[in-house]
């Protein structure tokens, strides 16, 4: 256990969220980096900046099809006094020894192909006759039908200046500069840069894999017949979802019985594969509150410090709250409510950021913002708790959804903010500005 955990004062002991959540990431620590091929690396974070060894473009090179020409050849160039050049020949991508480009001569060029030396612009291929001297022809057809070899003549019908349609060696980035910097999120268009400088592989931290399971015997799966006081499991999809959307790699593990033995091997058998470990559900004072029963006892283990410690916070909802590592690995394990708006909230201040602080990333919290609160009446939250409201946040206005209920699933979904009540206000009147978390 971490340092924080220890301070407590017994059992009744009111941990804030703050005392919580520093406890909470003060014991998590960055998993080690490993290097990866780049598609395995989506999702990750870089631990090494990345420079550039090869500029990009690497050469100059036209971004149009057309006619490689010296800019003096098609200067005044019209549709009544066309200029007309002697095509050498086809300069296209990938093509080794470029042709070179003289007085009075053009080189048919494809986009992406290197520009030929000699050659100062490129006039698009619309601009021309194709090489079939009747007059400006569409693309379309100028690419179907001008001549392959050299030897014939082109028609340019307008000037063109200095670097016309050419794309500049290095334009986008040059050799020696920093392409990406450590603690970097690797998505599409960052791997799309490490392959265009040639990097195949990178050193990265990888993706935390984190094991969420709900427990409970009136748990039944989604598609299931609900039997008599049985209601579906929502929380595991929920917090599964919300793990994946941190950026972990999560696994969803089917609902538990209020069984501390069947609980306790679960656990076990998961401890394998997870980073991270989250229940949901069985942590509060209740009879069958069966996770508090299966893991209180690891705190007696042999490895050292390895326990879960099941806390009381001030806070709305989410009251109940565990927290601890279990195994030989010393793995964390977050133990949340199992009402599904305490689960969820919960899992947000909480569980995200212990993911984001395993990838290693330096801001582990979802944005904040300040808001106006737009409600018909004035909003009410006990004394000495840190109420999270959910909400609709748009244009510095937020509007209450759904009621205090730590039941309420249909109101969740509508919410794409959180409403702060700090510990010492009890009413907030409409028009105050509140603080939010922003949750989209």
């Amino acid at each position: 256990m971490s340092t924080a955990a220890t301070r407590t004062t017994g059992p009744d002991h009111l941990w804030t969220v703050d005392e919580h959540l520093e406890d909470i990431l003060a014991t998590v620590r960055p998993l080690e980096p490993i290097e990866l091929q780049l598609l395995d690396a989506q999702g990750c974070v870089l631990v090494e900046d990345i420079t550039v060894p090869v500029s990009l473009p690497p050469f100059d090179n036209s971004s149009m099809d057309g006619y490689a020409v010296r800019v003096t050849d098609v200067t005044g160039a019209s549709e009544e006094y066309p200029a007309v050049l002697t095509v050498v020949g086809d300069v296209a991508a990938g093509q080794a020894e470029p042709l070179h480009v003289g007085p009075g001569q053009a080189a048919r060029i494809m986009t992406g192909a290197p520009l030929p030396p000699g050659a100062e612009a490129v006039v698009p291929v619309e601009w021309t006759d194709g090489g079939l001297g009747e007059g400006p022809v569409t693309g379309m057809r100028a690419r179907s039908q001008a001549p392959e070899a050299a030897g014939g003549q082109v028609h340019v019908y307008r000037s063109a200046e200095a670097r016309a349609h050419v794309r500049a060696k290095g334009s986008d980035v040059k050799a020696g500069d920093r392409a990406l910097d450590a603690g970097t999120i690797l998505g599409p268009p960052q791997i799309a840069l490490l392959a265009a400088i040639g990097r195949g592989t990178v050193r990265v931290r990888p993706r935390p894999r984190v094991v969420v399971m709900s427990t409970g015997s009136e748990l039944v799966q989604p598609d299931e017949q609900l039997g008599p006081g049985q209601i579906y499991d929502s929380n595991s999809f929920a917090l599964t979802a919300a793990a994946r959307d941190a950026g972990a790699i999560a696994y969803r593990v089917g609902a538990v019985a209020d069984d501390a033995d069947t609980l306790r091997s679960t656990i076990e058998d998961q401890l394998v594969r997870a980073d991270l470990l989250v229940t949901t559900g069985g942590v509060s004072v209740g009879a069958y509150d069966v996770v508090k029963e299966a893991l209180s006892p690891v705190g007696d283990e042999d490895e050292e410090g390895a326990g879960i410690d099941f806390r009381k916070l001030a806070m709305q909802p989410g009251k109940p709250q565990g927290f601890g590592s279990i195994g030989p690995d010393h793995i964390p394990l977050l133990a949340l409510p199992g009402n599904p708006v305490s689960s969820y909230v919960s899992f947000e201040l909480f569980a995200r950021p212990a993911i984001r602080a395993l990838m290693g990333l330096d801001d582990v919290h979802r944005p904040r913002a300040r808001a106006t609160l737009t409600t018909d009446k004035a909003l009410s939250s006990p004394k000495g708790r840190r109420q999270f409201l959910r909400g609709t946040y748009a244009d510095g206005e937020v509007t209450p959804v759904g009621g205090a209920g730590s039941h309420l699933v249909a109101a969740l979904a509508l919410a794409d903010a959180l409403i702060v009540v700090p510990e010492d206000v009890v009413t907030v009147e409409p028009g105050t500005e509140v603080e939010v978390v922003l949750l989209g």
